[in-house]
This record gives structure tokens, C-alpha cells and sequence, in this order.
């Protein structure tokens, strides 16, 4: 597992019967998690005593209940700032799992002694593209959400990158993807995290299973001739590591290149065990 363990102002206090109690910055929040199948005891104070508890609801969805917390508030992870804001569905705008990527990310174009072109695509709030243009990429940010390309550029903003060569499009990415075929545009390194289902800015459906293969597909006709690496994040239960890894293996065989898969993590601070957030799939030359 790889285990995003380098966090200082974000950690897993306690998780129990279903929800998680953490701490982003000051402010400790309980979401719920389908990983957490557990019913252990709950001694932190912060189970009670918290600054926000997001509720499901039995019909689905939920709501949040807040005691203090702000409309927003920032985190930080190296030299990245984040804007965090509770909204629905029990988000922050961050996956703090996701950190183990930023870290081999720009380790990677750190190392390539060379510019690199990055595409990221289901790109959210922009993590990975932070990560991807403080190691010194250009990065093509691409999410079907116009609020959260405006995230990402905000997040981009307080981490010193307004002027880093960040190009953000709104933009369904498998149409993008195809366009860039026919435009003849190359990359270096690809970046996905997509979604198990959702829809395009103009209703266009994406169902994981049905969809990952073929945008990969259409992806290796993008890549450079001497592509640096290519992450794929997955969040769906039914693509296990095992599943990711040969995904990549079989659609960049044409490429001699390496593929590791494993899941991701957190660790979890009044046990010392990891909570699994989730897998990626990494293949690099």
C-alpha cells in the first residue's frame, strides 16, 4: 500500500461504525466512510466535540451539521495551500490520500531533466496539477465542472502558481481527448481520476467500467514518443489494483515502461493502522 503519510496539518484521528473523525488544520470534522465496516469504541473527544458532522440520510444523500466551522478555511502540504469548503455530498475539495501521488509526481518530472508536458484530466480542485507545475511542468488542467476548475485556480492562486503555465479548461474529457488527437498535441504524462459515473457540461454520461479502457486507449495516441509516466486513480470497488495494473500494462505495451498498482492510504492516528482510500495505477518508463 502506498500511505500518504506526510501530512502535518491533516490526519485520521479515529474512524468507527462507518465515519471517520478528522483533523483538517484547527478544525476537527466526522464524514462518514463505507470503508469503515468497524464498530470500535469511541474515546477521542472530538467524536462529540467537533466542528462539523456530516449526517447521511436513510433516503440518500445528507446533510452537515456544523459547531464553529467556517464557509472556509485553508490547509497546507509542502509548499501547496488548499481552500477547503464543506459542500454536499460530504466533501472538503480535497483527497488528502492523493498526497502519496502529489509526492512521486513531481519526483518524476523533478527527475526528468527536461520539460514536460502534463495532461490532467477529471483534473477537481487540482491537487495533482499543483503538484505537476511546482516541480516545473506545464499542465493542461481539464474537469466538466466550471466550479471546480475555479477551485483549482483559487488553490493555484494561494500556492504561488497564478503565473505557472497552467492551461484550465472546462470541458468534457473524452471529447477533449479526441480533439487533441486530431490536433496532433503530445504529452509527456497523463493524469486520470475519474469518476464511477457522471455527466459531461452537456449531459454526456461517464460509467467507469464501460469508459476507462477506451479513454486510454485514445490516450496513448496523445502521448509524446518518450512518455515520462501515466497515473490512474480509482475510487470504484470493482477496480482493484490488480485490475489497474493490467489496464496499463495492456494499453501502453507498445511503450517499454514498468507498472505498479497498489492501494492507498491513510494512517489512522489512535490505532497505528492504515485506512485504504481508494488504489492507483502508475506506469512509468
Amino acid at each position: 500500500m502506498w500511505l500518504a503519510d506526510k501530512w502535518k496539518e491533516y490526519e485520521v484521528l479515529d474512524c468507527s461504525n462507518g465515519e471517520k473523525l478528522e483533523r483538517w488544520g484547527k478544525y476537527t470534522l466526522v464524514r462518514p466512510d463505507p470503508q469503515v465496516i468497524w464498530d470500535t469504541p469511541r474515546a477521542r473527544k472530538g467524536w462529540i466535540r467537533n466542528h462539523g458532522h456530516y449526517h447521511r440520510s436513510a433516503k440518500g444523500g445528507g446533510e452537515w451539521e456544523f459547531h464553529g466551522l467556517p464557509q472556509q478555511w485553508e490547509i497546507h502540504y509542502g509548499t501547496l495551500t488548499f481552500q477547503l469548503k464543506p459542500f454536499h455530498f460530504k466533501h472538503t475539495g480535497l483527497f488528502p490520500e492523493q498526497a502519496v501521488n502529489w509526492d512521486w509526481i513531481g519526483a518524476k518530472i523533478k527527475a526528468a531533466g527536461r520539460p514536460i508536458q502534463v495532461l490532467n484530466l477529471f483534473a477537481y480542485t487540482g491537487g495533482a496539477t499543483l503538484a505537476a507545475a511546482a516541480a516545473g511542468a506545464s499542465v493542461t488542467h481539464v474537469d466538466a465542472s466550471k466550479g471546480m476548475v475555479a477551485w483549482a485556480k483559487e488553490n493555484a492562486a494561494c500556492s504561488g502558481l497564478s503565473k505557472a503555465p497552467i492551461r484550465w479548461l472546462v470541458d468534457d474529457c473524452v471529447k477533449f481527448v479526441e480533439r487533441e488527437i486530431r490536433r496532433g498535441k503530445q504529452y509527456d504524462a497523463i493524469i486520470m481520476d475519474p469518476p464511477s459515473y457522471g455527466r459531461g457540461p452537456k449531459g454526456e454520461i461517464w460509467k467507469i467500467e464501460d469508459s476507462i479502457y477506451p479513454l486510454v486507449a485514445l490516450c496513448t495516441k496523445i502521448l509524446s514518443p518518450d512518455p515520462l509516466f501515466y497515473l490512474i486513480n480509482s475510487y470504484t470497488t470493482g477496480l482493484q489494483p490488480a485490475v489497474l495494473a493490467y489496464l496499463l500494462g495492456t494499453a501502453l505495451r507498445q511503450y517499454h515502461g514498468t507498472v505498479d498498482a497498489q492501494e492507498i492510504g491513510l494512517p489512522v492516528a489512535s490505532t497505528g493502522l492504515t485506512l485504504p482510500c481508494g488504489a492507483s495505477g502508475r506506469w512509468e518508463r
